[in-house]
């Protein structure tokens, strides 16, 4: 642990000790598998993405750490006698790479202004745009309580350490309430999910929509394999080491030429194979014998999360077949409620996908930069709510058939 400072949340036995632990690593198993939504339990919420696994793999691969731009300091939540309350994945972060909530505005506006916009405090996943718990607290204790006291210890920290802002991205309602209450500006984006409303099949799901574009879907997966392509899903023992060259492969590839720089690495896929093969769902399409092309989904207790995908061979609609109507058909049989697929992508929209509002928290110390960023995200949010609104009504669905489902936050 590199640093203590006292947040400025108060109890009624006293304060509360906030530390800086430089990795997740500094954490026990047992300490990081006693907050909630960290450890598959029956009968209880599960995000992977915040295990204490996934998020310790990221950091010995080599994938988030200080040379790479994302130096932890990860927050941990004492009582007065030592005992561990709740914590925030955080990192400091010398860019805004790997984030998928953009400020690189706020950052161009702040240094022609004369300030120093990194480094800055980032709570969330790396390179996950994946929505869950990002105040992590203890089973055991008033989750309303130790969350304030997170979103005042974050406040806190981001002074001590003289860093510009802090930025908890991708975060859950309750979070993103609990830090609006002790000041943070709120941001909402938008995702595109598919929901599952208790369908037997994918058949199911087509009977909701209108007909027209029922029968382009059935046309779209029938021309996706045309060529002697078959579908193989892979998980637990599946997962080996061929099959993650395969994969690693495609994601270089893909990830190369669009992002220019992939972010994870082989070690990365080899340690998600070894100690989370159980809660991952690799896609694969095969042609003359040889996988060319596959994308990786996380395993919730509820969601299927859609993260990379890549591909060594171009074939229509074959990229719309294994990223989103593999993962429809997989969370149907498995009877999970959504399938999250990852940031972006209107097209989404056409194969059954709606449009549902993300969030985000933002702390800016600096009270002109506040302002600014205070007055645009009030414009900003109305903007986002009117798109979903439009987006919603040129959905594939017939009359009746739309929900509720991640309506935007009125401003």
């Amino acid at each position: 642990m590199d640093s203590e400072v006292t947040s400025e949340a108060q109890r009624e036995d006293g304060e509360y000790a906030v530390r800086i632990a430089a990795s997740v690593g500094a954490f026990t198993r047992d300490e990081w598998n006693g907050f909630s939504g960290t450890t598959r339990t029956p009968g209880k919420p599960y995000n992977p993405f915040i295990s204490y696994d996934f998020l310790t793999i990221l950091e010995e691969s080599g994938c988030a750490v200080r040379r790479t731009g994302w130096q932890g300091h990860h927050l941990r939540l004492e009582d007065a006698s030592g005992r561990l309350l709740g914590a925030v994945p955080c990192y400091a972060k010398s860019h805004s790479q790997g984030e998928y909530v953009f400020d690189h505005g706020w950052a161009d506006a702040f240094e022609r202004a004369g300030g120093s916009y990194y480094p800055k405090l980032q709570c969330s996943v790396p390179f996950t745009p994946a929505t869950g718990p990002r105040l992590l607290v203890n089973e055991t204790s008033d989750p309303s309580q130790i969350k304030a006291a997170l979103g005042g210890a974050l406040k806190t920290v981001t002074d001590r350490v003289g860093v510009s802002s802090a930025h908890v991205t991708f975060l859950d309602d309750s979070d993103a309430d609990a830090l609006e209450g002790a000041g943070f500006l709120r941001r909402i984006d938008q995702q595109f999910h598919f929901f599952n409303e208790g369908y037997g099949s994918y058949d199911d799901f087509l009977a909701t929509l209108a007909s027209r574009k029922r029968k382009a879907l059935k046309k779209e997966r029938r021309e996706a394999l045309a060529k002697g392509i078959s579908i193989d899903r892979l998980t637990g023992s599946d997962l080996t080491e061929a099959v993650w060259d395969d994969f690693y492969a495609f994601y270089m590839d893909t990830g190369g030429r669009k992002w220019g720089r992939p972010y994870l690495n082989r070690k990365f896929f080899s340690l998600i194979g070894e100690r989370m093969r159980d809660d991952v769902l690799l896609v694969m399409a095969k042609r003359k014998g040889h996988y060319i092309a596959g994308a990786i989904n996380f395993i919730g207790s509820d969601t299927l999360y859609g993260r990379n995908w890549g591909c060594i061979e171009d074939h229509p609609f074959l990229h719309f077949e294994v990223c989103y109507h593999q993962a429809m058909d997989f969370a149907i049989e498995r009877k999970l409620k959504v399938v999250e697929a990852g940031a972006q992508g209107e097209h989404k929209l056409a194969r059954g996908y709606r449009p549902v509002t993300t969030q985000s928290a933002h702390w800016i110390a600096h009270p002109g930069l506040r302002k600014a960023v205070s007055d645009y995200l009030a414009r900003e949010r109305r903007e986002v709510a009117h798109m979903a609104d439009v987006l919603e009504d040129h959905g594939p669905f017939r009359k009746g058939e739309r929900t509720d489902a991640g309506r935007p936050v009125d401003d």
